[in-house]
């Protein structure tokens, strides 16, 4: 079987992502790229629509800090537990990038809707939200098969990003990946038009084929581009391999409250400028 998805190096993947694309990416525990996305900020990407399913953590705030961002969809940017996201609250608060409020279960739904290839897809949960408000995209309609009417529900449209991307355990030469039970990431490949893929170690042999690796394995079908990067996700975790560094993200909290320190940041971690801290 010949590869159908190329292997590339992290900066050719990085130069697939064209200035002003929409992309569509996983959340923060969920197999993070952030090799990837120092590629990206390296290259000087620039007018991107993020959507983040559901929530941005670490990637989003290096890419808004980093100026990649235009706008972004979420339900919301920050490292939990650990504190706010110092690059994300700046520029709303400055008004440096578009905010398009959404919900959790709004997201994901739109994105299976994606995957399944229909237009939209009706959800309840949110009805007599402030959030609706602010989402004319989002429709409200009468139930049609609701007896006599008087039962609305809220239609969302189907998010179909040009890309999506992630870290994935392991890849093959034949390019498929596997991710094991994050099954989200499958559904955004699928509901993605390219969906680019950094993974930490190559599989030898053929995941499609290996029975007890193939039901968390996604099909080189819906792959375009594979790059052996080890450690592809640090300082965030990859399940099985490496804990969050919760230090780094400490640091980097600390570090990037002002714009100078966030640059110092970026010159020691992604440019390779071996500056003091």
């Amino acid at each position: 079987m010949p590869a159908t998805a190329p292997m590339m190096s992290v900066e050719e993947l990085a130069a697939r992502i064209p200035d002003g694309a929409h992309l569509a990416l996983s959340k923060d525990d969920s197999g993070t790229a952030i090799a990837l996305i120092h590629a990206m900020i390296r290259g000087g990407v620039k007018n991107l629509h993020v959507v983040y399913v559901p929530v941005g953590g670490l990637m989003a705030d290096l890419l808004i800090g980093a100026g990649c961002i235009a706008t972004i969809e979420c339900s919301g940017v920050s490292f939990g537990e650990l504190g706010l996201a110092p690059r994300f609250r700046d520029a709303v608060q400055s008004g440096a990038i578009r905010i398009k409020d959404a919900t959790c279960p709004a997201i994901y739904a739109a994105v299976q809707a994606g995957e399944r290839g229909i237009p939209f897809t009706p959800i309840r949960g949110i009805l007599g939200s402030d959030v609706l408000s602010y989402r004319d995209d989002w429709k409200v309609v009468d139930n049609p098969f609701a007896a006599g009417g008087g039962d609305p529900i809220v239609l969302v449209p189907a998010i179909n990003p040009d890309i999506t991307f992630f870290h994935a355990r392991w890849g093959d030469r034949y390019g498929n990946v596997w991710v094991g039970k994050r099954r989200e990431l499958a559904t955004l490949a699928h509901a993605a038009r390219e969906t680019l893929v950094t993974v930490e170690d190559l599989y030898d042999g053929n995941l499609m084929t290996d029975e007890t690796l193939v039901a968390g394995t996604i099909s080189s079908l819906y792959i375009s581009g594979v790059a052996h990067v080890p450690h592809g996700a640090k300082p965030l975790n990859l399940d099985g391999c490496y804990d969050i560094d919760r230090k780094h993200i400490r640091d980097y909290i600390r570090e990037a409250q002002t714009v100078e320190g966030f640059a110092a940041y970026l010159d020691r971690t992604v440019f390779g400028n071996k500056v003091a801290a």
